[in-house]
């Protein structure tokens, strides 16, 4: 069995896709998951898993059109790699509710960099198969597009802390 985080995309945040942890617990238990744990209301769950990472992303995608009636993006990583984001954040000295990672199912585009619209005073590296941004200024002031985030998932640095605490404790 893998230890296993899921990032759900859009879920409870700004008033759409209303998706109770409850329910969210009870889907991945359902997909045969195992000691199934979610943390804050933003769509994140530890488990583990038998599957690989495809076949894990797969099951609780199909759960999640049924129960919501459209596609819900799942990033899936693993507890090594939920650590590897958080220990790899290029900026250690940013604060870490204005410092996110941006989960991405394939590395970002070679371009990533070149095509960012409406920069101020954030700052963006390029991790494995993450894009991470110090938002200077704060995320409700920036007006920063990131075209190769569209399907990713976005969180700050104490939620990915906290998942790696939580994955690593399984």
């Amino acid at each position: 069995m893998t230890v296993y985080v899921a990032l759900l995309r859009a879920i409870n945040v700004g008033g759409t896709g209303r998706l109770p942890m409850a329910a969210l617990k009870a889907m991945c238990e359902a997909a045969g998951f195992q000691a199934v744990r979610t943390y804050i209301a933003s769509g994140n769950v530890v488990f583990s898993a038998a599957g690989s990472e495809r076949e894990v992303k797969a099951a609780l995608e199909e759960r999640l059109l049924i129960h919501a009636g459209r596609p819900v993006g799942v990033v899936i990583r693993s507890a090594d790699e939920i650590r590897h984001i958080f220990e790899a954040n290029p900026f250690p000295d940013a604060p870490p509710d204005r410092t996110v990672a941006i989960c991405l199912d394939a590395a970002p585009p070679a371009d990533t960099l070149q095509r960012l619209k409406g920069r101020q005073d954030e700052e963006v590296r390029l991790g494995k198969r993450e894009i991470y941004v110090a938002y200077g200024a704060g995320m409700g002031r920036s007006k920063l597009a990131i075209p190769a985030a569209a399907s990713g998932t976005a969180r700050n640095m104490n939620t990915i802390a906290k998942l790696a605490e939580l994955a690593a404790a399984m």
